[in-house]
């Protein structure tokens, strides 16, 4: 978010939390992207704060109580907010248990674990929920339209675009079993706590085979999830790389090293296999 949202944003935040005990009257930004998230003190909760989107945090928020019911490793509402999403000046604002992080290295095997429980516990939550294919025409609209991604070459976006509809054909043909995932359980969504980890913004859930949530995982964890078609996954990964790469040239777009990101992006669709985990090239990038 810009400043002047930014500072909307966390006035509607405390306004959200001003009932609690005790009430909310300052706020820490913890991260600022496309939603603005907040440690509001001193009642210490998590604010997640997005422009309009009320469906969408509503979404969120049923989908974190009927995971806490099956004992799901999500990150849980705050239970003094009653779960409810807060309209406040145009805002959506969902309050969540702040847990202060730990910084012992994650390791592969705790990853994976966790993971598969976060699965587990997916399929026996029924929700109505977007399937992943969704997310690719997404993206395919980003690269059909030059208007939404004017400095994608031509010969670019006609690459891109045959890339997204040819792996969309490929793992629908494959016909894998599918079920609820979390859609996006990067490192970046995974929270350690001293009661272990815990994945967090659920916003992304969708309908598809497993091998779509572990394509943006680091690699080692794949290895030590159980049952994994290692062609399906190496489709996942294709996929996940060219949709990215379509969101990194869309116009307005604010992601750190955007547009290198996608042009990175077009070069491993080229140059490829082996295929590499999504966590592998944003760490390569965010590199020095």
């Amino acid at each position: 978010m810009e400043m002047p949202d930014v500072r909307r944003a966390i006035a509607a935040a405390i306004s959200a939390a001003v009932s609690l005990d005790p009430p909310a009257n300052d706020a820490i930004v913890v991260h600022n992207s496309n939603k603005l998230t907040l440690r509001l003190t001193p009642c210490d909760v998590l604010a997640r704060v997005a422009t309009g989107g009320k469906e969408v945090a509503q979404f969120e928020v049923e989908l974190a109580q009927r995971l806490a019911e099956v004992g799901c490793p999500a990150r849980p509402l705050e239970p003094r907010a009653g779960g409810r999403v807060y309209t406040r000046d145009g805002f959506a604002v969902t309050l969540w248990t702040y847990y202060e992080p730990v910084t012992p290295p994650t390791s592969p095997v705790d990853y994976a674990e966790a993971l598969e429980r976060l699965h587990a516990g997916m399929r026996e939550v029924d929700v109505p929920s977007p399937r992943f294919t969704d997310r690719i025409v997404e993206a395919a609209e980003v690269v059909a339209h030059p208007d939404r991604s004017p400095e994608l070459s031509h010969a670019d976006r006609v690459f891109l675009s045959d890339r997204l509809a040819s792996l969309r054909r490929a793992i629908d043909e494959r016909d894998a079993v599918e079920q609820l995932l979390h859609g996006e359980p990067h490192p970046g969504n995974v929270l350690s706590t001293k009661n272990g980890l815990l994945f967090i913004d659920l916003e992304t859930c969708c309908r598809g085979p497993v091998e779509f949530d572990l394509a943006h995982v680091p690699e080692a964890v794949c290895a030590h999830y159980p049952g994994v078609d290692q062609e399906l996954l190496d489709a996942c990964r294709q996929l996940v790389i060219a949709m990215v790469a379509a969101w990194r040239w869309e116009l307005g777009d604010q992601y750190p090293k955007g547009r290198r990101f996608g042009e990175e992006c077009l070069r491993l669709l080229r140059e490829g296999p082996p295929w590499p985990a999504l966590d592998t090239v944003t760490r390569q990038l965010d590199g020095p």
